[in-house]
């Protein structure tokens, strides 16, 4: 008699890994204990008449695991069929499930990390900083809304892809054009938004005034003729640079600004 999950399993096994991906993270099995417990409903389910292969099937899955956990749920839901396949009598054995969740959790981290975490989170950071402008509330709201309201939908649908199309899904959401379009995609958005950002909140204005008898000239509205926010760009390069080359941490970028503000007060020039 065939072992069959129906839809409500799947979605079950879904909202727990989304609730629960991060619980109980340590260094020895990083988010294993998580992903044994999204497995653990349908692995009774499937093997629930056989307590031997049920031990074996938790235990395997207690094992090392971590990915970034939106587009890495479509790690688990993969592994839902596999082993609804291997229940199943299909050629699926132990070691085929293992090696794919180990062969998967690496590349979508990488993915997941360079274009959510270091591409799409710091976008909305940035935009929300701007909303917070004296204090108010709106930028955290804004953030909260745009980041849940995009990564609980993410999460879900990557599990259920996941599950429904088995191995298959790996050669859709592993395709070098399509990924390579998404990541430039955002990398050009995200640019725009830090420079505007950049622009609007890095505060570098000139006090030094030249005087030559009568005459005086403003650095800073010279300034403002050939570039608004050319000092502010300067600076926010200078961190660039100080951070990419230099290796600076943002203690050190902190310290060095408050070092060059300080003098270039004292020096009249800011």
């Amino acid at each position: 008699m065939s072992k069959k999950l129906d839809r409500k399993d799947v979605k079950n096994a879904a909202w727990t890994w989304m609730f629960f991906h991060h619980c109980a993270q340590n260094f020895e099995r990083m988010q294993g204990l998580a992903f044994c417990h999204t497995m653990s409903k349908p692995l009774e389910k499937l093997y629930g008449d056989n307590p031997e292969e049920l031990k074996a099937a938790l235990t395997r899955h207690m094992q090392f695991f971590n990915t970034e956990p939106q587009l890495g749920s479509v790690i688990p839901g993969i592994t839902i069929a596999l082993e609804e396949a291997r229940a199943n009598g299909g050629e699926v054995d132990a070691e085929l499930i293992m090696g794919t969740k180990n062969a998967l959790m690496g590349p979508f981290a990488g993915i997941g990390d360079s274009i959510l975490m270091g591409t799409y989170s710091p976008i909305l950071l940035s935009i929300a900083i701007g909303l917070s402008t004296g204090g108010s509330p709106i930028g955290a709201i804004f953030f909260v809304i745009a980041w849940l309201g995009t990564v609980i939908p993410l999460k879900y649908f990557m599990f259920m892809k996941g599950y429904d199309l088995g191995m298959d899904a790996v050669k859709l959401l592993m395709n070098k054009e399509i990924k390579d379009k998404i990541t430039t995609a955002l990398t050009m958005v995200g640019l725009i938004v830090i420079g505007g950002v950049a622009s609007t909140t890095v505060a570098a204005p000139i006090k030094f005034v030249f005087t030559a008898g009568e005459m005086t000239v403003s650095i800073q509205e010279i300034l403002n003729k050939i570039m608004p926010t050319l000092v502010p760009m300067l600076v926010t390069v200078g961190c660039w640079l100080l951070a990419d080359r230099k290796g600076w941490n943002s203690n050190k970028l902190i310290l060095g600004i408050l070092g060059l503000a300080a003098v270039m007060v004292l020096l009249g020039i800011m």
